[in-house]
């Protein structure tokens, strides 16, 4: 293999984007939008909880993740709609 015929990280983002661009027609012209995935280190620093915490969340199924070898992941917009439903079912309380 010589050097001209090694991909860098640039020609691979490059063509991820035509890519795309070529694929927009397909998806209506919308682009997809990139997720945002987050660690259990930042899922317990936006939440103010333990890691206890982010275990139970998890195995009760109200906090979806996805695990890449022993990593967990997890997407910014289910921690967004757990918290929605959360508001929602937390009891206003009186200022008086």
């Amino acid at each position: 293999m010589t050097a001209d015929e090694l991909l860098t990280k640039k020609d691979l983002d490059n063509f991820k984007k035509e890519l795309i661009y070529m694929l927009s027609p397909l998806l209506g012209g919308k682009l997809p939008s990139q997720q945002k995935w987050l660690k259990n280190k930042d899922v317990r620093a936006l939440l103010g909880v333990s890691s206890n915490t982010i275990v139970s969340l998890r195995e009760s199924g109200k906090l979806p993740y996805h695990k890449v070898n022993s990593t967990y992941l997890y997407r910014q917009v289910d921690i967004d709609e757990m918290m929605k439903g959360l508001e929602k079912k937390s009891p206003k309380t009186k200022k008086g």
